[in-house]
């Protein structure tokens, strides 16, 4: 991570949380910064530069899943939301909105810590030169860009690293469990539901319908052909 302290914004209407994790975020280098709602959060994202987003599900007026969705649709900036243990059906859905993780409640700064800068090194990986082609997609992975037949794709940060792993293989079946780990996911229990969420994302963003590129292997996982 480096001297620079990452600026991180948790946006949730528990006013205790920011103070319990503060003191622990920023020995550990990350200066946290606050909102107490979905709108100022926005705002604040509109005003400053922030290397995360904290988000919590369950707020009142406008939830976490609408605020989702509005970050996504400015920008890439790595969000984790925070739900309550054990409802996969927002964490499914925060996925399909494009979070990149999600902490289930009651969590351990610890805990957090960990999943921050898993996203973190994601968005900010170290520089190490590597071009992968597949036929008419290519990927910079030190960039983080991936561009199809010429063109540049938007991908959130778990959509890219999962390309990656798939390209890495091109020709060969990558199961499930491999992918997730790929893209640095191996400590969070993600249901295979979550992973063909990125897979049909990936799949709408690079036009591959019906699915040429990335087929599906049932019961097994995926395969990005080579030609």
């Amino acid at each position: 991570m480096g001297d620079m302290a990452s600026r991180v914004l948790l946006i949730d209407d528990d006013t205790r949380l920011p103070e319990l994790l503060r003191e622990y975020l920023e020995q550990n280098g990350v200066a946290l910064s606050h909102a107490p709602d979905g709108p100022r959060g926005l705002s604040m994202l509109e005003q400053g530069a922030f290397d995360a987003v904290l988000l919590d599900v369950m707020m009142p007026g406008m939830d976490g899943l609408e605020v989702c969705k509005r970050i996504r649709a400015k920008g890439n900036v790595p969000v984790i939301m925070l739900t309550a243990r054990g409802d996969e059906t927002d964490r499914v859905v925060g996925l399909e909105l494009g979070a990149d993780d999600y902490v289930g409640k009651p969590f351990s700064p610890r805990e957090l810590l960990a999943r921050l800068r898993a996203v973190l090194r994601r968005a900010r990986p170290d520089v190490m030169s590597e071009q992968l082609v597949v036929g008419e997609l290519s990927v910079d992975v030190p960039s983080r860009v991936a561009t199809n037949r010429g063109a540049p794709v938007e991908l959130t940060g778990i959509e890219f690293d999962i390309l990656v792993a798939l390209v890495r293989r091109a020709g060969r079946v990558v199961p499930r469990d491999a992918l997730l780990s790929e893209a640095g996911r191996s400590d969070v229990v993600v249901g295979e539901r979550t992973v063909d969420v990125h897979i049909s994302h990936l799949r709408q963003k690079l036009g591959d319908d019906p699915p040429r590129l990335i087929k599906t292997v049932r019961g097994v996982g995926y395969v990005l052909t080579k030609d």
